[in-house]
């Protein structure tokens, strides 16, 4: 597994591990590990969630994206959450269940595309439910292909923002 980032800082320095292409540094993913996330990861994976929604979620509003991840930096400390780190424990992204509910599911948007989200969503044996923004055809998308189906719509979100949601059930 290669995962790139831009590379900025330390780009063509030879750092073990780095190799650089078209303006990337790619770094060579021999592993990749789920965890419980500890208060410690709480960070770093919001960093993740708002580099991820900034590449995903580009129909919020200026006003609730910033409302939004003032309550996702609040509640990330305190919430039971997988994550998916690599071979320096460094996450790649995190999902957050109830009960039988993926009620986030967030990667890297450097890792998209390297079965990482794949690989959290089939660690939950058994029927399974999501939500997704209708305005995010990625994702989508990405449910579809790992055999999710539609179950119904909201014309709002969780907490009643105009953003309609489809509700999706795997079997």
């Amino acid at each position: 597994m290669k995962i790139c980032r831009s590379a900025i800082a330390g780009r063509g320095t030879g750092q073990a591990g780095a190799v650089v292409a078209a303006d990337k540094l790619c770094y060579a993913m021999p592993m990749l590990r789920l965890r419980p996330a500890t208060p410690a990861d709480a960070p770093a994976c919001f960093a993740l969630w708002h580099a991820a929604v900034s590449a995903t979620h580009d129909f919020l509003s200026p006003a609730d994206f910033a409302a939004i991840a003032a309550e996702v930096q609040a509640m990330l400390p305190t919430v039971p959450m997988k994550v998916a780190v690599d071979a320096n424990d460094v996450p790649l992204g995190f999902m957050i269940m109830d009960g039988t509910h993926m009620e986030a599911l967030f990667i890297d948007p450097a890792a998209h595309g390297q079965g990482i989200g794949t690989a959290l969503v089939n660690s939950n044996t058994g029927p399974l439910t999501t939500d997704v923004n209708e305005q995010n055809a990625g994702a989508l998308a990405f449910y579809r292909r790992l055999g999710f189906v539609p179950s119904g719509r909201s014309a709002n979100d969780g907490q009643g923002r105009p953003y309609p949601l489809i509700h999706l059930a795997r079997r």
